[in-house]
Order: C-alpha cells, then structure tokens, then sequence
C-alpha cells in the first residue's frame, strides 16, 4: 500500500506495525491528528506531566495511558503504541542508545505513555489556504532547531525550547499565524518568524533535528513550537529509561484534526 494524505491514520499505523513504513510521518492521513510519544516509568511520570502542563504551547497534551498499557483507548483504542509508529528512540540516563522500529523487547508494567500534538496535524490546512510546505515540497523531514529559550522547570525535567521552521513568503505569514491560531492542540500560531540569531539559531542550514530546507530570496522563516523539546528536556532530567518516536516519525491518532 502506497500511503499518502487520502490514507487513514489505521492504514499508517498498520503499515508502522507490519514494518513496511519507516519514514517521516509529515503528509500523510490529511484529517487525522499526528502526535510526539513520550514513555516514562510510573515514578518519573508526574513531574513530566507537570513540565507538559507548564509548557502547553511546545507539549500540548492528547492523551496519558494508564501504567503499563499500551493502547491509547482514548484516541485511538485499536492502536499499540509499542509497535504503531515508523520510529522510536531509547534513552538510558539521558543517553540515546537505541533507535528500533518497535519497542516491544523495551516494554515494562510501569511504563506510562504521553501523546503530545504535533505540527504536522495543521499542514493539511495550510496546504487548503494556498500556503506552501517546504519539506513536504522537498520529501524531506521538517528542520527542526534548539532555541535559547529556556522552558518553565518541573522537577528534573528543564531545558530548552526547540522549534520547527517552515519559510514562508511575507504575504503568506499572517494567514500562517490565522490558520494555525486554530490548532492549540497541535502547537497553535508561530512563536517568532524573521531573525533566527534572536531564537538563538545561527545557521538554518544545520538543523539540530529533521533536515535542512532551501530559503528562497524573499522569504521568511517561521517558527512553530516543537513536540521534540520533551527530548531535549530527557537528556537534561536523565531518567534511567525513556522512549521517545524518532522526530518527524509520529503516531497517527483517530482524532480529527
């Protein structure tokens, strides 16, 4: 099966479980929410909550699953968020030490699941406004940048912001800023466009995660909050076990955008 942004989110999540589809979720299954995965043992799951609730604009809360339960019975109840996405990564302490494409060997009692909205889920819509997408443009990963913005702390979990970018012509920035004002659940309006060296960002060629763009003459980059910064908020906490998808490599939901 060839996927595209006609097929349902079951159909990405199906071919994530068979093994056949292994790549960046960006484009697919028009309609249907997209979503960050965090999974955090039991003890380490409520100052993680806490950082999410403190920072809604970069994690932006779907759904939290009981301890030790895989299926997200309330979005998506015929998912297993051990096998469903193209791409995961596993932290021990901090450190990225694996990168499978299921975590079945990984799954433990005590493990609690986070869906954190994503970007991705709104582009549909831009791409109905006449609104282009780069990466989409260019089959490639979105780019993706650690700012100098600090998050609000919660517990151990601290670190910094990171955004994702999308150049846009200045005609088409504030339909940008209308069309995903919309969409809190998947990050909402931009949070800054123009001069990257005030996020902190010194070269838009060499994106911390994802891949880079070209930037027309005219254009602007535009930043939107980024469901990774929990990854950058894990290396800083060290928690003896985390996973995480691979960015650009989400959980496609049944809820609808």
């Amino acid at each position: 099966m060839i996927l595209n942004s006609s097929s349902s989110a079951r159909d990405v999540r199906m071919a994530c479980r068979s093994g056949t589809f292994t790549l960046p979720t960006a484009g697919l299954a028009s309609g249907f929410a997209q979503a960050n995965l965090v999974i955090l043992p039991r003890d380490w799951a409520f100052d993680f909550l806490l950082f999410c609730q403190r920072n809604p604009q970069p994690c932006p809360l779907l759904e939290v699953t009981d301890p030790g339960d895989p299926v997200p019975r309330l979005s998506t109840p015929d998912a297993d968020l051990r096998t469903d996405l193209p791409g995961y990564r596993v932290w021990k302490n901090g450190e990225l030490v694996q990168e499978p494409d299921d975590i079945t060997q990984w799954w433990r009692d005590d493990l609690v699941s986070f869906l954190i909205g994503c970007s991705f889920t709104f582009e549909a819509e831009l791409l109905r406004n006449r609104i282009p997408i780069r990466h989409l443009e260019c089959g490639c990963n979105v780019p993706m940048y650690r700012t100098n913005r600090p998050c609000v702390a919660a517990g151990t979990f601290a670190g910094p912001l990171v955004v994702s970018m999308r150049p846009l012509a200045p005609a088409d920035v504030i339909r940008a800023v209308e069309v995903t004002s919309a969409f809190p659940k998947s990050h909402g309006s931009p949070v800054h466009f123009g001069d990257p060296e005030a996020l902190g960002i010194s070269d838009l060629s060499s994106p911390d995660f994802g891949d880079a763009v070209p930037i027309r003459d005219g254009e602007v980059p535009v930043f939107w909050a980024c469901g990774v910064t929990p990854q950058a908020a894990l290396a800083h906490a060290r928690p003896p076990l985390a996973i995480t998808h691979q960015p650009g490599k989400m959980f496609l939901t049944d809820l609808a955008e």
